[in-house]
Order: C-alpha cells, then sequence, then structure tokens
C-alpha cells in the first residue's frame, strides 16, 4: 500500500502532552514540514517558550534551547548573531510572547533581527489554568474574569500583528488561523514565506496562529474550532501585514 501521508523527519515519534483536540501539535507538524521541505532541520536552532509549548523540545528533531518566560526573542536574538549560518526560529504563546515578553517581541522586531517567530493565539493563558490574556475577547469568560471580559478594567485585546507591523525592522507579518483545512494551507504558506524571510537575510519575520484551548474554553474541540471561527477570526482579521517589498 502506498503511504500517503507520513510523519515529517523533522518531528520525533514520541506522544505529545496536549490536551485532545489542540492545534499545538498541528502547528508542529506545519513548522517540521517546512524544515524538510527547505532543508533546514540540520542547522536549526529553536526556542521554546514557558507555557503550553514548554516542552516542544522534545518534540522536534533539531537543536532546542529554553528561555525564561517571555525571553525567547532575547535569546533568539544571541543565538542568530553568534551563529549567523543557522536558521532560528521561537515558537511562543499569546501570554509568553504578548503579556511578559512584549518588550523583547517588540525590540526584536524593531531592530529587524533577523529570526522567525510562531505565535500561537489561543486568547487564554492554557498552561496555568485558563486566566486571562492580553488577547482575551471582551465578555470571554475566564477563571480571573467569570463575568467576561470587562473592557473598562482590563483594556483592549492586543493585536499584536498589527502593532508590529507599524515597525520599520518588521520584514514579514502574517495571522493565519487553524480552524479548518483551508485556513491550515494558507497558514502553512504564511510559515513557508516567514522562513524563506529569514533565509534571505530580510529581517524579522513572524506568523501568528489563532488557535484553540477546548479544555480551557470548557468546550468539545469541535465547538472550539466553530467559535474560533466566529469569535476570534472577526477580531483578529487573517492575512499578511508586512512583506519585504513594503520594507523596500
Amino acid at each position: 500500500m502506498k503511504a500517503v501521508f507520513t510523519r515529517p523527519r523533522s518531528l520525533t515519534d514520541g506522544a505529545t502532552h496536549y490536551c485532545p483536540g489542540c492545534i499545538h501539535g498541528v502547528a508542529h507538524r506545519m513548522v517540521a514540514q517546512i524544515l524538510d521541505e527547505m532543508d533546514l532541520a540540520d542547522r536549526t536552532i529553536g526556542v521554546s517558550p514557558v507555557g503550553c509549548a514548554v516542552f516542544a523540545y522534545d518534540y522536534f528533531q533539531c537543536d532546542f534551547q529554553q528561555a525564561a518566560h517571555g525571553r525567547a526573542p532575547a535569546v533568539a536574538t544571541g543565538i542568530k548573531r553568534a551563529v549567523p549560518d543557522s536558521f532560528v526560529f521561537t515558537y511562543q504563546g499569546d501570554g509568553d510572547l504578548a503579556s511578559i515578553g512584549t518588550a523583547e517581541i517588540v525590540h526584536a522586531a524593531s531592530r529587524g533581527e533577523k529570526i522567525s517567530v510562531v505565535f500561537i493565539n489561543n486568547a487564554i493563558y492554557g498552561m496555568t489554568g485558563g486566566q486571562m490574556a492580553p488577547t482575551t475577547l471582551e465578555g470571554q469568560k475566564t477563571t480571573t474574569s467569570p463575568a467576561g471580559r470587562d473592557l473598562a478594567d482590563t483594556g483592549n485585546p492586543i493585536r499584536m500583528t498589527e502593532m508590529l507591523a507599524t515597525l520599520p525592522g518588521a520584514a514579514y507579518l502574517a495571522r493565519g488561523s487553524c480552524h479548518d483545512i483551508k485556513h491550515l494551507r494558507a497558514t502553512q504558506k504564511y510559515l513557508k514565506r516567514a522562513f524563506e524571510v529569514q533565509e534571505r537575510g530580510e529581517g524579522f519575520s513572524m506568523v501568528e496562529i489563532l488557535a484553540n484551548c477546548p479544555t480551557n474554553w470548557g468546550m468539545s474541540p469541535v465547538e472550539s474550532l466553530q467559535w474560533m471561527e466566529e469569535n476570534l477570526v472577526p477580531y483578529y482579521p487573517l492575512g499578511e501585514f508586512r512583506s519585504p517589498e513594503e520594507v523596500e
């Protein structure tokens, strides 16, 4: 029988620790497929965050460095400058990147560091118990906003991709989603373009990926995908926000 679907070489064959229905495993596969397609794995150094993906280094067949909470862009900057021929990417969640790590991501983008960032936005703190994140939507219920996020008390959800798009050092910025096959394919194209930007030395690149969190949203996996489409996508519009052509 002909094999039509196999595990990417850049993924290990171990089971992940993620909750049933979580998109992290899908995002890992997309990254690994592109590492395979571009023949990057042997010189790739990933940087894992603090959060649900803290054990990402167990799932990829490439070198990895663990960063303190929010500091992945700073760690990646040091690696890329010390080993300029390497391919360096960070893999971060919204609590890691958009909260404690806001300064690191903003300044890495502003400096035009030649790294690529995979930003998973599920609008909640997943690993620590489902607390409100900087990306939590208005009215969304979490363990720390049981009545729903109140903008008068907590401000508006942050659109990180749009904010970084104002910085000249950011060469490529896009936002994709994982709520259906059509958008998975578009997201994978964005990731490949982001990796190609780094390979051409054109500057900082980041792809934000809208994701689900069935466990902390209190939904089934199928329900969570529908909720993403109806709620996350309207507030966080999909597409490419900045390309190298706009930077020149």
